[in-house]
């Protein structure tokens, strides 16, 4: 499996990871938009009180909404990976200090966006407060003893707060995008269908990282890749015969749309026709044939038409967004959230 494969993957985990909480946008975190300036404009400080997280201008976080985020999450992601993903290492750390730092980007989003709601006067109107207070309410019934109290004894209250801000920020959202319906042709949203066979040109190491291989390995990786297509050229066994015999690759057959992989992968597999095999093609994987399937699949191409008109449009508001994160004062309570860890059962 390619790289942008593994990639598009990883994008995919991550969604899943965010349903575990109702909260259905996606895009650009706090963390996330412009790093490099937000560090520098955040003030760790220790005027806060006892159970205070962080504050953004006058909008604060307090422990029990910290908890609320952090304790569905987790639940999320217990239910799809099991409760071992915590013994899990990756190169930004534990998969914990990464689900709290996710945590905490979003409930900051949320709050970013509620100051950015009220800054272009957007509210609820009485239809949609009390929809999310219904909400809230039936949230908080469904919750044991000892839910509420792993949320820092959460009341009904700041569950409500919750809902509340949570419907500001969809609000938001839907009206700084709601011009934003660009037209999107059948080739830029082309899907294709290809097979692949894959020569790696790595191994791992017992954490998972990936190992490059010596030139002397590296070579002896190509020229099983011209064997495999000298039996190709000369008719001695299928494409098929040989993925099965030879792919590296977690998957044989995979379909994409451009921009989806490796620039090199993308370029030689959209040249090929129906049934035709590309010549050797290098990526940061390994070595690696193509054999076109399918030039077009409508139901895929038109999926993705959906996806690129959302990604434009997340795009649209992250600009906004950033734009308006660079003028505001952030400040954590440090000792507080390093004393925040996951629950047990």
């Amino acid at each position: 499996m390619t790289g942008r494969i593994s990639d598009y993957r990883n994008r995919i985990i991550k969604r899943t990871f965010a349903t575990a909480i109702a909260f259905g946008l996606v895009f650009s975190s706090l963390a996330g938009c412009g790093i490099q300036d937000l560090d520098r404009k955040v003030v760790f400080t220790t005027g806060f009180s006892d159970d205070e997280v962080f504050r953004i201008e006058d909008s604060t976080c307090s422990l029990s909404e910290i908890m609320f985020y952090l304790v569905n999450t987790q639940a999320g992601y217990e239910k799809t990976f099991g409760s071992d993903i915590w013994k899990v290492t990756t190169d930004d750390g534990t998969v914990e200090d990464r689900l709290k730092n996710s945590v905490l980007a979003k409930v900051a989003q949320i709050k970013v966006m509620n100051l950015l709601a009220a800054e272009n006067g957007i509210e609820l109107d009485e239809g949609e407060s009390s929809q999310a207070v219904s909400n809230a309410g039936q949230y908080f019934e469904s919750l044991s003893d000892e839910q509420r109290a792993a949320m820092n004894n959460i009341t009904l209250e700041d569950v409500e707060n919750i809902y509340l801000e949570q419907a500001v920020a969809d609000k938001l959202y839907d009206y700084i995008i709601r011009d934003i319906n660009p037209e999107i042709s059948d080739d830029e949203a082309r899907t294709i269908t290809v097979e692949q066979i894959l020569i790696k040109t790595y191994t791992e190491d017992q954490e998972g990282n990936r190992v490059p291989f010596s030139e002397a390995e590296k070579n002896s990786a190509y020229m099983r890749i011209r064997e495999v297509l000298k039996k190709l050229l000369n008719e001695e066994s299928s494409f098929e015969e040989l993925m099965a015999v030879y792919n590296e690759a977690d998957e044989g057959t995979i379909s994409f749309g451009k921009g989806d992989m490796e620039s090199e992968y993308d370029t030689a597999a959209f040249n090929l026709g129906t049934d035709q095999v590309s010549s050797i093609v290098e990526t940061s994987e390994g070595y690696v044939l193509i054999k076109c399937i399918s030039t077009f699949n409508r139901e895929e191409t038109e999926a993705n038409k959906v996806k690129i008109v959302e990604e434009r449009k997340r795009e649209v508001f992250g600009a906004q967004y950033d734009a308006f994160v660079a003028t505001l004062t952030k400040e954590l309570n440090e000792k507080l959230w390093n004393s925040i860890t996951l629950m047990e059962n």
